[in-house]
Parts: structure tokens; sequence; C-alpha cells
């Protein structure tokens, strides 16, 4: 029986040969869900929900969607042991990926690829970007700073006042090259 675990090594391994240039976030939160992963690219963002053959169906509504509305693309991977139930919990629009163990490893078998989300909305995806980031943009933009203002009214005022295929794109390259380590740095200076 395939868990969870057992299947994100290689299913990244498996998108990032698909996809090309990506950056991989695991545990990614969006509204009130969970993404088990979020592949980042150039041009898109593909949303992963993991059902392993030790998972059930049952939050998959409410991810669904969350999904449908945060990513440009979203895929359902499930055990073997759902593969034939698998289309009737997702829209058609979302793609499905198959696992299975064989005696070489794992073996990936798409049974249908996604299409882009009709429900996807680029407010929603402007929320993953950290205030800092949002900044960047501002700034790259010669747009006014409005340090005092809250993350939504700068998401917005983006949006005004960029064309919105050119923000998507610059949005995708914030998250891109996100740096972690300026957390990391401020900790260890906050220490000293």
């Amino acid at each position: 029986m395939l868990r969870d675990a057992d299947i994100r090594d290689d299913l990244c391994d498996m998108l990032e040969e698909k996809y090309g240039k990506v950056r991989f976030f695991e545990e990614f939160v969006m509204g009130k869900s969970r993404a088990d992963i979020v592949v980042v690219t150039p041009d898109f963002m593909v949303g992963v929900e993991i059902k392993s053959d030790a998972d059930s169906y049952v939050r998959l509504e409410r991810q669904v969607k969350d999904y449908s509305r945060f990513y440009d693309y979203n895929i359902l991977v499930v055990g073997a042991s759902h593969g034939n139930s698998a289309p009737d919990h997702v829209p058609p629009f979302w793609g499905i990926i198959t696992v299975e163990e064989t005696g070489k490893g794992l073996d990936f078998y798409v049974l249908r690829e996604p299409i882009k989300s009709p429900k996807l909305r680029l407010t929603n995806q402007m929320g993953f970007l950290w205030k800092s980031e949002l900044a960047v943009i501002q700034k790259d933009n010669g747009l006014h700073k409005y340090p005092g203002k809250s993350k939504m009214f700068i998401k917005h005022y983006l949006m005004d006042n960029v064309d919105n295929d050119e923000l998507k794109l610059m949005m995708l390259d914030r998250l891109f090259n996100r740096d972690y380590s300026i957390y990391r740095d401020k900790e260890q200076t906050d220490e000293d």
C-alpha cells in the first residue's frame, strides 16, 4: 500500500521532467486548505493533491474549491486503489495521475491532462506573495511604496496599475526566486 511519503520524491522528479524549470513548495496554504505540492514555473502554477492508497476523499471537495481558485492547473495524484473513482471526485479541468508500485519502482500514468482552471483569480495568487515581495514589484514598476498600507491594499494597487499578464509573470518570478534565508539570517542577528 503506497502512502503519500512514498510517492512525493518520485512524483517531483516526474513533474520536473514534465515541466522543465520548476520550483516546488510543499504543504502550501491556500484558502482553507493546504496543497500537498505546488509547482511554480516561469509561466504558471500547478497545484498537486495526493490521495494515496491510505487516504480517503473526505476533504477533497473543499480542497478542489480552493485549488481551483488559486492554481492555473490542478492535478489529483491517486494510488491504484483510487484510479477508477478519481474522475468522479474532481472537475473535468483537473488532471489525474495514477501511481502504482512495480518491481522497478513507481509507475506514473497520466489518466487525464489538466486544463487551465476557469475559477482561477490573479488576486488569489497575488496573496501568496509576502509584503516585501510585493514591495519589490512596486519598486520595479516605479509605483508609490505605501509602506503603511495593508497587503490587500498593495495587491489591488498593483493589479490596478500594472498590466495583469505582466504582473502575473512578475509574481511567478518572485515566488520562483523566494529566499527563505532572510529569516534565518534575521534569527541569527536577533540571537547575537
